[in-house]
């Protein structure tokens, strides 16, 4: 029997949180202090992990929260739903339910992923060392289970169906950067042989390495909770049947509470499998306490 669709997941996440929540307090953490829900459900950006654990819970608290995201480009459609929970803003722990439709790629069918993720803050705090200059440094690892490896990512020369990623995030938070707004800046790093992210497998015909992958965010806060910012996120080219190329994104994150948030972007996905210049929007739902 196949998992959950993600969908399901979405719906039973938000379910189980929108019940949960009368009895809960929110964290004592400033607004967007725990970024919004990554592709691959880390607290951070649309499409890069930060170092900021999830949800507003402080040293003494535990937070965290739901999400579902879809990516659509006219020619594929990308569907995340997932939880994180964070432990008294030193650890975070989530996991996300990927849906990925190949369109007329591949008629009528889809790739589902798993994705099983663990954070650890190392050191800092983005926004209350102000008087420091070093960031919150955070390291990651996500562990991805593409549950439909021998449909297309092996045909396409994919060397395995799950792998490992790992990550070292550093975020940095200015309360008085220029004409007086807030500034957010991050750098992650991470080593992957994933091709689109695990979607197609990992590794490939061209390599089969880790490979260290830059990966970057930049956001400035228009008000205490709107976010206007930008993502580029570099990734290994394993297969020789199709090119990858690098994604990007500039978004707009809305926190009109500690509860919700929502993000809407543009994204530029590069060359897709047989489809080049993939661009389109990206909506994101994020429930939080």
């Amino acid at each position: 029997m196949r998992c959950l669709s993600a969908l399901s997941i979405a719906a039973l996440s938000l379910a189980a949180f929108a019940q949960e929540t009368p009895r809960l307090a929110p964290g004592d953490r400033l607004p967007a202090t725990g970024g919004v829900a990554q592709l691959e459900g880390a607290g951070g950006g649309g499409l890069v992990p930060w170092a900021l654990i999830t949800g507003y819970g402080t040293r003494d608290q535990v937070g965290g929260g739901a999400h579902f995201t879809r990516v659509d480009t006219g020619d594929f459609r990308l569907d995340s739903a997932g939880f994180a929970l964070g432990l008294f803003d030193r650890a975070e722990l989530s996991y996300a339910r990927q849906h990925f439709n190949l369109g007329d790629t591949v008629p009528g069918e889809q790739i589902d992923m798993d994705i099983f993720g663990a954070k650890w803050r190392l050191l800092g705090d983005a926004v209350f060392d102000q008087d420091r200059w070093w960031p919150q440094v955070a390291v990651g690892l996500q562990y991805k289970r593409n549950q439909d490896y021998a449909l297309v990512p092996k045909a396409l020369g994919a060397e395995r169906g799950s792998d490992w990623d790992a990550y070292l995030a550093a975020t940095k938070v200015w309360l008085d950067g220029p004409f007086g707004r807030s500034l957010l800046a991050n750098l992650t790093l991470r080593a992957t042989r994933g091709n689109q992210m695990g979607l197609l497998g990992f590794g490939g015909d061209r390599s089969d390495r880790y490979k260290l992958m830059p990966e970057a965010s930049l956001g400035v806060f228009l008000t205490d909770r709107v976010v206007l910012g930008a993502e580029y996120r570099t990734k290994p080219d394993n297969l020789s049947a199709f090119k990858e190329d690098d994604f990007q994104d500039a978004f707009l994150a809305w926190f009109p509470s500690k509860w919700v948030s929502v993000t809407a972007a543009w994204a530029g996905l590069g060359n897709i499998a047989n489809k080049a210049d993939q661009q389109g929007w990206y909506l994101s739902l994020q429930l939080t306490h």
